[in-house]
């Protein structure tokens, strides 16, 4: 457990330094500011719009960070060389696998507040300066603690995201491995498509194969509650749960197979 703690506090502090993610950072929360003067646009949508541009640019940003970021994990340190002095130490190569995504789930968690802090604050100054008879048009209030509910399945599909990343990254290059993820990425969020495949064809086979498509790949749609928050929709019970749940064994499945590949690969 201490090798897995060094090595993600050590992951966290390469990124920090790192000034992609500072800059995509910074660049969301400009956005998630700029929302407010979008929203004038358009009277009586300013939250809509604010938590829109909000929950939209946490996710795509987080994704970015995920991605580039993720892809690095293992590649880098086999070009380095620094792989044969890591292993050399009493770390042994699961451990480096689950330290490397730790660090960055950790990276992604500070981001992935800080983005969130700024749209409350901005949502925050939205609800202060409005009248209550304005207020009482909205779907729902502006400091919304269901918003916390969308940032919390959009944190996690950044965790398996990254689990998908890293898995990549374990046996491809990094312009593969982000081609690959990011790839899975979009397909993911279309994958709910595949259920219902036999509506479109007629061949048992291509349904059978959709279907099984859609067994393996992860299905990102899910965690897609941004319409039901902002537009004050209700959840079905126990959806957080059940999604957060499906979402985590998908990525301890990922972890896995990702150290089950970095175990077998010959560094000599």
């Amino acid at each position: 457990m201490r090798a897995i703690s060094s090595i993600a506090v050590n992951v966290f502090k390469e990124s920090v330094r790192d000034r992609v993610p500072y800059n995509l950072v910074v660049f969301a929360v400009l956005l998630i500011a700029s929302s407010y003067l979008l929203g004038q646009l358009t009277a009586g949508q300013d939250v809509k719009i604010i938590k829109d541009l909000g929950l939209a640019a946490t996710s795509v940003f987080g994704l970015f960070i995920a991605i580039f970021i993720g892809i690095g994990l293992v590649s880098k340190e086999v070009e380095r060389r620094s792989i044969y002095a890591i292993l050399s130490k009493p770390v042994g190569r699961p451990q480096f696998i689950v330290g490397k995504y730790a660090g960055l789930v950790l990276t992604l968690a500070v981001n992935v507040t800080v983005m969130t802090v700024a749209m409350y604050a901005v949502l925050g100054y939205m609800t202060w300066i409005e009248t209550p008879e304005f207020k009482s048009a909205w779907d729902a209030p502006g400091v919304d603690p269901r918003m916390l509910i969308a940032v919390g399945l959009i944190f996690i599909e950044l965790m398996l995201v990254t689990a998908v990343a890293l898995f990549f990254s374990t046996f491809s290059s990094p312009m593969l491995s982000a081609a690959l993820t990011f790839g899975l990425y979009v397909v993911g969020h279309f994958n709910a498509d595949l259920k219902n495949f036999d509506r479109v064809v007629d061949s048992p086979a291509a349904v059978w194969l959709a279907r099984g498509v859609y067994h393996v790949l992860p299905d990102l749609s899910a965690f897609d509650v941004k319409t039901e928050v902002v537009h004050g929709l209700p959840l079905q019970s126990g959806y957080l749960w059940t999604t957060a749940t499906y979402g985590f064994i998908y990525i301890a499945a990922l972890i896995l197979a990702a150290t089950f590949i970095f175990s077998r690969r010959d560094f000599k």
